[in-house]
């Protein structure tokens, strides 16, 4: 038989898992900034999709 202590600790342990420290990416991230020359191929490619999703987002300007 399961007792009651044991299913508030499970209560207690699925309603953390639920929680986070984040918020949206327009609160979390910030447009990168570096030269793409000093990045490999797929960094730069990665930098231009983070920066593109920013623009259209949370309306990054250059």
């Amino acid at each position: 038989m399961v007792t009651p202590k044991i299913l508030a600790l499970a209560a207690f342990v699925a309603l953390a898992a639920c929680q986070h420290s984040g918020g949206s990416f327009c609160d979390i991230e910030k447009p990168n900034r570096n030269p793409v020359e000093d990045m490999t191929p797929a960094e730069a490619r990665t930098a231009v999709e983070h920066n593109l999703r920013g623009e259209k987002l949370c309306g990054w300007r250059p």
